[in-house]
Protein backbone atom coordinates (compact mmCIF):
# COMPACT_ATOMS: atom_id res chain seq x y z
CA UNK A 1 0.00 0.00 0.00
CA UNK A 2 1.47 3.33 -1.01
CA UNK A 3 1.33 6.26 1.33
CA UNK A 4 -0.88 9.09 0.19
CA UNK A 5 0.52 12.48 -0.74
CA UNK A 6 -0.79 14.08 2.45
CA UNK A 7 1.04 11.42 4.49
CA UNK A 8 4.30 12.13 2.68
CA UNK A 9 3.90 15.86 3.34
CA UNK A 10 2.71 15.55 6.96
CA UNK A 11 5.31 16.64 9.49
CA UNK A 12 6.14 14.16 12.21
CA UNK A 13 5.27 11.00 10.31
CA UNK A 14 7.69 8.11 10.43
CA UNK A 15 7.76 4.85 8.48
CA UNK A 16 5.94 2.00 10.22
CA UNK A 17 7.27 -1.44 9.28
CA UNK A 18 5.11 -4.54 9.26
CA UNK A 19 1.89 -2.59 9.14
CA UNK A 20 -0.74 -2.17 6.48
CA UNK A 21 -0.09 1.57 6.79
CA UNK A 22 3.07 3.21 5.50
CA UNK A 23 3.53 5.85 8.16
CA UNK A 24 3.07 6.15 11.90
CA UNK A 25 1.70 9.54 12.89
CA UNK A 26 2.47 10.18 16.57
CA UNK A 27 0.03 13.10 16.77
CA UNK A 28 -2.80 10.92 15.47
CA UNK A 29 -1.89 8.18 17.95
CA UNK A 30 -2.05 10.72 20.80
CA UNK A 31 -5.44 11.97 19.55
CA UNK A 32 -6.84 8.45 19.64
CA UNK A 33 -5.29 7.91 23.08
CA UNK A 34 -7.07 11.03 24.31
CA UNK A 35 -10.40 9.72 22.99
CA UNK A 36 -9.85 6.43 24.82
CA UNK A 37 -8.89 8.30 28.01
CA UNK A 38 -12.13 10.30 27.90
CA UNK A 39 -14.05 7.06 27.30
CA UNK A 40 -12.35 5.40 30.28
CA UNK A 41 -13.08 8.41 32.49
CA UNK A 42 -16.74 8.26 31.45
CA UNK A 43 -16.91 4.59 32.37
CA UNK A 44 -15.18 5.31 35.69
CA UNK A 45 -17.59 8.15 36.43
CA UNK A 46 -20.51 5.80 35.81
CA UNK A 47 -18.95 3.17 38.11
CA UNK A 48 -18.49 5.80 40.83
CA UNK A 49 -21.83 7.61 40.50
CA UNK A 50 -24.16 5.69 38.18
CA UNK A 51 -27.01 8.21 37.99
CA UNK A 52 -24.76 11.19 37.24
CA UNK A 53 -22.26 9.26 35.13
CA UNK A 54 -24.73 7.48 32.85
CA UNK A 55 -24.58 10.15 30.09
CA UNK A 56 -20.77 9.88 30.11
CA UNK A 57 -21.09 6.10 29.81
CA UNK A 58 -23.38 6.55 26.80
CA UNK A 59 -20.94 8.99 25.17
CA UNK A 60 -18.10 6.51 25.69
CA UNK A 61 -20.21 3.67 24.31
CA UNK A 62 -21.02 5.76 21.23
CA UNK A 63 -17.32 6.40 20.59
CA UNK A 64 -16.59 2.68 20.98
CA UNK A 65 -19.46 1.81 18.62
CA UNK A 66 -18.21 4.24 15.97
CA UNK A 67 -14.70 2.86 16.36
CA UNK A 68 -16.06 -0.69 15.98
CA UNK A 69 -17.88 0.39 12.84
CA UNK A 70 -14.60 1.58 11.35
CA UNK A 71 -13.04 -1.79 12.14
CA UNK A 72 -15.99 -3.61 10.56
CA UNK A 73 -15.64 -1.52 7.40
CA UNK A 74 -11.87 -2.06 7.26
CA UNK A 75 -12.31 -5.81 7.75
CA UNK A 76 -14.90 -5.95 4.98
CA UNK A 77 -12.43 -4.31 2.59
CA UNK A 78 -9.49 -6.53 3.53
CA UNK A 79 -8.14 -9.69 1.95
CA UNK A 80 -8.97 -11.71 5.08
CA UNK A 81 -12.09 -10.25 6.75
CA UNK A 82 -12.70 -13.13 9.16
CA UNK A 83 -9.13 -13.05 10.46
CA UNK A 84 -9.41 -9.30 11.02
CA UNK A 85 -12.72 -9.68 12.87
CA UNK A 86 -11.30 -12.42 15.09
CA UNK A 87 -8.20 -10.32 15.79
CA UNK A 88 -10.35 -7.32 16.76
CA UNK A 89 -12.91 -9.25 18.82
CA UNK A 90 -11.28 -8.99 22.27
CA UNK A 91 -9.93 -5.44 22.06
CA UNK A 92 -12.49 -3.67 19.89
CA UNK A 93 -15.84 -5.47 19.68
CA UNK A 94 -16.21 -6.97 23.18
CA UNK A 95 -15.58 -3.65 25.00
CA UNK A 96 -18.13 -2.00 22.71
CA UNK A 97 -20.75 -4.67 23.37
CA UNK A 98 -20.09 -4.55 27.11
CA UNK A 99 -20.36 -0.74 27.32
CA UNK A 100 -23.54 -0.72 25.22
CA UNK A 101 -25.09 -3.52 27.29
CA UNK A 102 -24.30 -1.73 30.57
CA UNK A 103 -25.74 1.53 29.20
CA UNK A 104 -28.97 -0.20 28.19
CA UNK A 105 -29.40 -2.30 31.32
CA UNK A 106 -28.43 0.41 33.82
CA UNK A 107 -30.33 3.31 32.28
CA UNK A 108 -31.57 5.57 35.10
CA UNK A 109 -35.27 5.51 35.86
CA UNK A 110 -37.29 8.56 34.76
CA UNK A 111 -38.38 10.67 37.74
Amino acid sequence: MRSSSWERRSPGTTPCRGSQHRRLQPHFVRDIGAAYLVTALGLAWFAWRPAQGWPALVAGAVFLALHSGIHLFDASCSASPLANLIRDLPGVFLPTLLAAWIALVRRPKES
